[in-house]
């Protein structure tokens, strides 16, 4: 099983056990990082799911849909790695993947 590593708002590190085909929201609110909120449960209208991927990772993660990026665009958190965790589907070679939970806008 693959792991993903999160860092939390508070900068608490945590190693994730990571089914594949779950995504990335799932994985962490699964692994009890309560903070992400994901208020529309993956339906891509809320960004409450917001994570920053790793700069030196980002390029193993498939590309953002259109209206991913628009979300994100939207967002005074964004950043150049900004993601919505609820889009990327977990897959075993993502393992060791570093996200942070991105600040509330």
């Amino acid at each position: 099983m693959a792991n993903l590593i999160v860092t939390t708002r508070e900068g608490d590190i945590r190693t994730l056990a990571a089914t594949e085909g779950l995504s990335m929201m799932e994985v962490i609110r699964e692994g009890g990082v309560d903070e992400l909120l994901a208020l529309c449960g993956g339906s891509l209208s809320c960004a409450t799911c917001h994570v920053i991927v790793d700069p030196a990772q980002a390029a193993q993660l498939p590309p953002a849909a259109d209206d991913e990026k628009d979300l994100l665009e939207s967002l005074d958190t964004f950043a150049a790695t900004s993601r919505l965790s609820c889009q990327i589907p977990f897959h075993d070679t993502f393992d060791g993947l570093r996200v942070t939970i991105a600040p509330e806008s």
